[in-house]
């Protein structure tokens, strides 16, 4: 079975279709978005790579070419999404102003969105990658960069140095408050109202003293 992409229906100028090859990139642009899309509609059980390659209209062959194997495209995936999570609360970040409240805020909301425009696809995700030493390994990289990322942003309001296990706890609070409002328990209001006083107490536990 070959392990060419397929070509894909385009338009000539005189109306004549022609058929063009998707770049490796936008295959696998197509394929993450179909990835996603299966997901949304029957959960991350129903995911495979033989599933996938159904869905998106390619031999299997193409699809191992991308992920190599199922725990592969769980990757991929998950650093989709920690990508998108953490460019809008970088960009957030920068135009915040220095005041606990106001980052604590970005934070929450920066959370609550990206979990809450993937709805149900991201816990499904976040609970497969639990099944593999690997996988799990590779949430516990990003993690430990969402903890750093906390901490170089509050440091500033705190008097002693704030300990990693403050923000450990504040990242169980929002997958907990997140994953509620994913599934309806919770208004996205409420989820991030709270995320956002969970944040404010860890910081302001060691901030009697500072600024």
């Amino acid at each position: 079975m070959s392990s060419e992409p397929p070509k894909v229906a385009d338009e000539s100028a005189d109306g004549r279709q022609t058929r063009r090859r998707l770049t490796r990139d936008d295959r696998h642009r197509q394929l993450l978005d179909t990835a996603w899309s299966l997901i949304r509609r029957e959960g991350t059980d129903s995911l495979s790579l033989g599933r996938l390659a159904e869905d998106a209209g390619v031999t299997k062959p193409v699809v191992y070419d991308h992920f190599g194997t199922r725990a592969g495209l769980l990757a991929a995936l998950y650093r989709e999404y920690d990508a998108r999570q953490t460019a809008l609360m970088d960009e957030a970040l920068a135009k915040a102003p220095q005041e606990l409240v106001a980052r604590a805020g970005v934070i929450a909301a920066c959370y609550l969105d990206c979990v809450l425009t993937q709805g149900r696809e991201i816990p499904g995700v976040s609970a497969a990658l639990a099944g593999s030493p690997e996988l799990e390994q590779l949430k516990r990289g990003y993690n430990a960069a969402f903890i750093a990322k906390c901490r170089a942003t509050f440091q500033p309001f705190a008097a002693t140095a704030i300990p990693a296990a403050a923000f450990w706890g504040v990242l169980g609070a929002a997958e907990a408050l997140s994953g509620a409002a994913a599934v309806g328990d919770l208004t996205r209001k409420d989820a991030q109202a709270e995320l956002l006083c969970v944040i404010v107490a860890a910081v302001e536990r060691h901030a009697a003293a500072g600024p």
